[in-house]
């Protein structure tokens, strides 16, 4: 047999392999709605733990670049508590803990802990753009007959924002991989339905 019929026959072997995994992974017993029902979880999550997340981020750095010493503080000590543990314990005590025998959506104590857990991120990208922007137009701003909050809403925040868009966007997607965690709480997420095939199959690659 020379080089190319053997190169075939392995061929041939591995796309009915595939073929066969594909098929048992996926299409039997509608496996497939395990993991289209798990994306519509993870979206969920994501996409309203980035919304609630900019939310109170936006708090977070107007108060940690406040003067105001009743503000600051707390913002303060809640991004250093926040980005000092586990997102994992974050949820875990949030389920277990503060929603302990409480009949509540699931998927709303994720969005609720997601969102804590991202805006402490939120709130000091936002705050590290604003402070980036130089102080000379906040000054020219002010000799133009501004208040605080016209400065802060028209020539400040504007400008910001488009610097910490990358950022932001970057925040979006490790949000969307840290929801793969939400299986602790009996959540089923994209991820914990390719477990769950796999649990069925003994198959790990495909799902």
């Amino acid at each position: 047999m020379s080089w190319f019929d053997t190169a075939v026959a392995y061929v041939s072997d591995w796309a009915s392999a595939f073929a066969n995994s594909f098929y048992l992974n996926i299409i039997k017993e509608d496996r497939w709605k395990l993991l289209t029902e798990g994306l519509n979880v993870t979206m969920q999550v994501t996409l309203g733990s980035a919304f609630f997340g900019l939310l109170l981020g936006i708090l977070v750095a107007f108060m940690r670049i406040s003067n105001v010493k009743w503000l600051k503080r707390p913002a303060d000590l809640y991004v250093t508590v926040i980005r000092g543990t586990p997102l994992l314990i974050q949820l875990m005590i949030i389920y277990y803990v503060i929603f302990q025998g409480v009949r509540i959506n699931q998927v709303l104590v994720a969005i609720i802990a997601f969102s804590i857990n991202s805006g402490a991120y939120v709130g000091e990208i936002i705050r590290a753009g604003i402070q980036a922007i130089d102080k000379g137009q906040t000054e020219a701003s002010r000799s133009l007959g501004m208040n605080y909050r016209q400065t802060m809403i028209y020539i400040i925040l504007p400008q910001a924002f488009r610097n910490v868009l990358p950022a932001l966007c970057n925040e979006v997607i490790a949000l969307m991989k840290e929801t793969s965690v939400v299986g602790y709480i009996a959540l089923r997420d994209l991820t914990k339905g390719a477990d769950v095939i796999r649990s069925r199959t003994y198959d790990p690659f495909m799902p």
